[in-house]
């Protein structure tokens, strides 16, 4: 019997699936953390797989 095969995922050309990273703003809290923010990929919008329809540098 035939058995249906899974599609590879396309990782996302531009963040090579590291779609989100923190950025140090250079500083500590009163608590002595770090401060920080959150940077998504533009392109696949902090997911890290592309769609077929998705391509780098297009957006629908």
């Amino acid at each position: 019997m035939a058995q249906h095969t899974v599609r590879p995922v396309k990782v996302c050309p531009d963040c090579i699936g590291f779609a989100a990273v923190a950025i140090t703003l250079g500083g500590h809290d009163r608590a002595g953390a770090r401060r920080t923010i959150t940077a998504h990929c533009y392109a696949c919008q902090g997911t890290g797989t592309v769609t077929g329809t998705k391509r780098a540098g297009v957006t629908a």
